[in-house]
């Protein structure tokens, strides 16, 4: 027998079925929210694996296109790979969660959501959020939960609670806060130009709520929960720590990792791990965690010199931004390039414009959202960390790069009426080092700019990192961390923006939570580090868009024609469009509400093609002299063809001023000739005078 559990969310029932279905997985959550309807399943192996030093979590998010009512497109009429939000959707859910499970457990975990139903009212990514963490907390799984998720929007300046799909179209704020009982564990976001502290107005109204959700989770739990599993702890030996120590006492540890060059850092601690090697050569049980307890004694004495002793591995100062450099214009014939330079990191940005018809074109479960014009792709390929490994195409970390920077942005582009072109923008990780997304940010904002993309304001992003000791009121927060700050920290709080607000936010942590101080603090210390980007980097580097798009960029000319007459344009089968493409060599993009885009690098071409058009649907006005092509010759005069729909007859009388014998003594088929209106009957047909248009 199952049982059931109802709460009221945002105005919407939130219904938990349990013991429903999917009874073999280790927890199982049916999920409805209105009438979204996701199934959540926690299952875990019964063995650690072995030879790993993580834990092994895998969550997924599918999206099934038969809960919108959907065939899948293409050849095979089946879901193929995971698209970009349902990639965007499983790593919102694995962040807040991750940190919860034991550290020492190394058990595969897979998190599945099944997205079923999709209700426009009731957002499936939210719903398979609350399943997942649902499905972990009542089932034997080590998991220090239970978790909760709210989503915030704001409409004219007011918050909304989980707001739908139609109120995410208007909305300045896209916000997902992930909290546990009182610490908040996780922030994603998406912002026009949100004040700080707005935003931290609308994280913690999604604190408060996700507090109710969490108390609606303890209910469920206290009646259906299991108990939590034993499990093999796969921590490193104490005794082996002592031993470590004996032979690499703490000094000569802070010695080797205290450089702010990571090849010399790593070599030092692949000198200590041959000495460690070769002393514990005779126990293959201590060699066969050494890498990992290596690992340990560096972070340990990493956050005991930032923390107590207020010193950085690189020597840097707690607000110290690393040393910056930028510069536009560095790849020739591409429409738009820049390098940003922080320390060790290093980012190229590529910039590509062309036609409003080279927008991706998406097949999703949100109706509102069908095609983006804007797109940021992130690579990280191994030689910008000094490794080697063949590339298998992007993964999810590199599409939630792109994604942030993507986001990072959108907000301060143009509108397809002010710049009608589709954006591609590519970030190249030269060199990492630490907190490349934020990079990427700042490198695409200056190659959007040199492309002469009209940006309203300049964006720049950095990232924040944290230590914490053994209470929540001792803490140190990091301006620009570095990678060895991130992998040994407890926090990657990244935030982009202009100088009047944040435009996005990514936040990850390695603890059970932030406290508010911390939350604010990360926040005013990434608007101080982004201004100073900006004055002191880029601003140098190009201030302002350029005027005018590159000389390699397409250019595209509008025009706006009566829908009822597109039919006209287009012709039959495509013929007279595809004629004037022939023609002018020109790219045309009409939409369904009469708006026409002409594509070309050849204004004069560009020009031709606009002429056209506007041959054809506009009316053809008596007196107005027009240009033509003779098309067919009569005894009593020649045709002259105004547009491809629009024949004119010239008498043989209205050839030349002086008698005309044979027509073909005056025109040829194939001449070009300028003519003037004189008549157009009521049924359509117009006389043409060739001696009147020489008068004028």
């Amino acid at each position: 027998m199952y049982k059931t559990y109802e709460m009221e969310l945002a105005g919407r029932t939130l219904r938990v079925d349990i013991n429903r279905v999917a009874k073999q997985a280790n927890g199982a959550a049916l999920m409805h929210y209105g009438d979204t309807m996701v199934l959540s399943t926690a299952t875990a192996s019964e063995k650690p694996r072995e030879g790993i030093d993580f834990f092994p979590l895998s969550v997924e998010y599918e999206e099934k296109l038969y809960a919108v009512g959907k065939i899948p497109g293409g050849f095979n009429k089946r879901e193929g790979k995971a698209s970009e939000n349902a990639i965007l959707t499983s790593r919102v859910i694995d962040r807040p969660m991750r940190p919860l499970f034991p550290k020492d457990y190394r058990n595969d975990v897979t998190l599945d959501n099944l997205v079923l139903s999709v209700d426009p009212e009731c957002s499936p990514e939210l719903t398979a959020m609350l399943g997942s963490a649902i499905a972990t907390a009542i089932s034997d799984i080590p998991f220090d939960g239970p978790c909760s998720t709210t989503q915030i929007g704001m409409i004219n300046g007011q918050f909304i609670i989980n707001p739908t799909q139609a109120q995410n179209v208007d909305s300045d704020l896209k916000l997902t806060v992930a909290s546990t009982r009182d610490k908040v564990i996780m922030i994603e976001a998406g912002a026009n130009e949100i004040p700080e502290d707005r935003m931290i107005d609308a994280i913690y109204l999604a604190h408060g709520v996700n507090q109710k959700i969490i108390e609606f989770i303890d209910k469920i739990v206290e009646e259906c929960g299991k108990k939590k599993h034993e499990y093999t702890s796969c921590a490193v030996p104490e005794e082996l720590f002592a031993a470590i120590k004996e032979i690499v006492p703490p000094n000569e540890m802070e010695n080797a990792v205290f450089t702010d060059e990571k090849q010399v850092r790593e070599e030092n601690i692949r000198n200590i791990k041959d000495r460690l090697e070769t002393a514990f050569a005779d126990n293959a049980d201590w060699l066969a965690v050494l890498d990992e307890a290596v690992y340990q004694y560096q972070k340990k004495t990493v956050r005991k010199m930032i923390l107590k002793d207020k010193k950085r591995p690189d020597g840097r100062d707690i607000t110290e931004i690393r040393p910056l450099a930028a510069e536009v214009d560095i790849i020739p014939r591409v429409h738009g390039s820049s390098m940003f330079t922080r320390g060790q990191t290093q980012i190229c940005d590529i910039v590509t414009l062309a036609p409003l018809k080279e927008a991706q074109r998406l097949d999703g479960l949100d109706d509102n959202v069908t095609t983006k014009r804007y797109m940021h792709h992130y690579n990280f390929p191994s030689y910008s960390v000094g490794e080697t490994k063949p590339s298998r195409g992007p993964g999810r970390r590199e599409i939630g790069h792109g994604a942030l920077a993507e986001r990072a942005l959108l907000p301060v582009l143009p509108s397809e009426e002010e710049f009608p072109y589709a954006i591609r923008a590519v970030s190249e990780t030269f060199e990492s080092n630490g907190s490349t997304s934020m990079a990427s940010t700042c490198a695409s904002c200056m190659s959007l700019m040199a492309a002469g993309v009209p940006i309203k304001k300049m964006v720049a992003g950095i990232s924040c990192g944290l230590v914490t000791g053994e209470t929540d009121d001792d803490y140190i927060l990091l301006t620009d961390i570095q990678g060895l700050e991130d992998f040994f920290g407890d926090m990657d709080f990244k935030v982009t923006g202009t100088t009047d607000g944040i435009t996005a936010i990514q936040m990850d942590i390695k603890i059970h939570g932030l406290t508010r101080p911390i939350v604010e603090g990360a926040i005013a210390r990434c608007r101080e580090a982004r201004l100073f980007i900006m004055d002191n980097c880029m601003k140098k580097a190009i201030a302002e868009p350029r005027p005018t798009v590159n000389e390699y960029a397409p250019k595209i000319i509008q025009t706006q024609i009566d829908p009822d007459k597109i039919g006209e344009v287009i012709g039959k089968s495509g013929k007279t469009i595809n004629w004037i493409i022939e023609e002018t060599g020109v790219k045309i993009d009409i939409d369904d509400d009469g708006n026409v885009s002409i594509c070309g690098v050849d204004k004069e071409q560009m020009d031709k093609a606009l002429k056209i058009i506007r041959s054809i649907v506009d009316p053809i006005e008596i007196g107005k002299t027009y240009e033509g092509k003779v098309v067919r010759i009569m005894n009593f005069g020649a045709f002259v063809q105004l547009s491809p729909n629009k024949d004119g007859l010239c008498h043989i009388s209205k050839l030349a001023d002086h008698r005309v014998a044979r027509v073909e003594d005056v025109v040829n088929i194939g001449d070009t000739v300028r003519v003037k209106v004189l008549e157009v009957d009521r049924m359509g047909k117009i006389s043409l005078s060739m001696k009147d248009a020489d008068k004028e």
